[in-house]
């Protein structure tokens, strides 16, 4: 049950009115020129900027919350998913945590200028790969105002100007969010247009965003499958993508039953509106009796729907409903409290399902045989396998990457989350001394 975003959705062929495609290149040359000021900035200098916004969204925690209980009033009444809702909120805890997530990107080295690789040549040429910014970042993403900081968080410190379309269902909070953010970053002595929105050029906004080529170095969509799918087929500026979450959890036939339920309901109910919650729960057939009647009574009992096969449906207690299941349910990312459940009679099995219909974000296993690990992480091309972990740890900050842009399911340039080496590309440097070729 992936969402949508309306702004842009089928949206990419339309007509876009001059004045919108002029005021969101404007923009983007103004992010260009705003880029440059980050080309000579010291790390000093970006941490410092840094810090300044996090205290500043803190200090504006309330103006901030009061602007988003309005997002999320207006979302309930247009019939928002419960997880949607969760993902839109703010509270002042949540702000502060958002503000703690860019202190802790500070603290981390800067990928800027980090020798990827380098030698003297035998002709005595000194040759050297460094990573440097892309340079204008556009995000196209959906009811994530923590996105909004994050984005502007990674993209300083990595070097780049940030051009942020966040959708209307966060666009009060995101206004308020970015106003205080180019205000810090003006206070620092660096320029305000490091971080702009084009939130008011609505859907026009977005498909001129996409067409941007030249003045956008990169664009990342961040979302459910309608947003992606749309900005990967249309876009003219090169994109990242990054992957809707139909995520794995494989119950082995050695898996103790204690700590697979604990992952289990971890997985799937910590946060239920975020791409890496699990979404399907396979079981081995011979792990099936005594693991599955205490995970569907814990799981039922907190809240969540399950869809399940014959085989899953014969172990649930009596007081426990158990939907039949479809094949929809298996190509489903729920982002809700709802999950689809199947036995398997082996770790073939079990693969195969996944290799049939997973988007390739995450799967877990859970084992004591290091055989079936070895083989599930071999076998499995996603882009984060978890053995004996819950699918939650598929996260920028919680991998030591600080916050995250997104987390990528394609192979190029980046995979996985994306931090801060993900958002810089390389220029090669060849020092000589006359070397002419000959």
């Amino acid at each position: 049950m992936s969402t949508t975003f309306p702004e842009t959705r089928s949206a990419a062929g339309a007509d876009v009115p001059d004045d919108v495609t002029a005021a969101v290149h404007d923009v983007a040359r103004r992010a260009k020129v705003a880029s440059r000021a980050l080309a000579t900035a010291s790390r000093a200098t970006k941490d410092a900027a840094l810090h300044a916004i996090a205290d500043a969204l803190v200090d504006a925690a309330d103006e901030i919350v009061e602007a988003n209980a309005d997002d999320v009033e207006r979302g309930r009444a247009d019939g928002m998913t419960p997880g949607l809702l969760d993902r839109l909120t703010l509270t002042p805890a949540r702000v502060g945590s958002i503000a703690d997530a860019l202190r802790e990107l500070a603290a981390l080295p800067d990928p800027v200028g980090e020798v990827v690789r380098g030698q003297t040549l035998p002709n005595g040429l000194r040759v050297r790969q460094l990573r440097v910014p892309m340079g204008v970042v556009g995000m196209i993403y959906e009811a994530r105002p923590n996105v909004t900081v994050d984005a502007a968080g990674l993209g300083l410190k990595s070097g780049n100007a940030v051009i942020l379309r966040g959708g209307s269902a966060a666009a009060a909070s995101n206004t308020v969010i970015t106003g205080v953010m180019r205000r810090a970053l003006e206070a620092q002595g660096l320029p305000g247009d490091l971080v702009q929105s084009i939130d008011a050029y609505g859907r026009p906004g977005s498909v001129a965003l996409m067409r941007a080529r030249g003045l956008v170095d990169v664009l990342i969509p961040r979302g459910g499958a309608d947003l992606i799918r749309t900005v990967v087929e249309q876009s003219q500026v090169p994109v990242i993508e990054t992957g809707v979450g139909n995520v794995h959890v494989y119950v082995d036939a050695s898996a103790d039953v204690a700590t697979a339920v604990e992952i289990v309901m971890n997985a799937k109910t910590q946060r239920v509106g975020v791409c890496n919650a699990a979404e399907t729960l396979l079981v081995h057939k011979d792990a099936a009796p005594a693991f599955l009647p205490a995970a569907l009574a814990a799981l039922s009992g907190a809240g969540v729907v399950l869809h399940g096969d014959a085989a899953s449906s014969a172990f649930a207690p009596e007081s426990v409903e158990v939907v039949p299941a479809v094949d929809a349910d298996w190509a489903t990312e729920y982002l809700a409290l709802e999950l689809a459940v199947r036995v398997v009679d082996s770790v073939d099995e079990a693969i195969e399902h996944i290799r049939t219909w997973s988007s390739g974000h995450t799967e877990a296993i859970v084992t004591n045989d290091l055989r079936a690990a070895d083989r599930f992480v071999a076998e499995i091309d996603s882009a984060a396998i978890m053995v004996n972990a819950s699918t939650r740890f598929t996260d920028g900050g919680q991998l030591g990457l600080g916050a995250e842009i997104g987390i990528s399911t394609q192979k190029l340039h980046a995979r996985g989350p994306m931090g801060l080496a993900e958002l810089t590309t390389t220029k090669w440097v060849v020092q000589g001394d006359g070397h002419v070729r000959p």
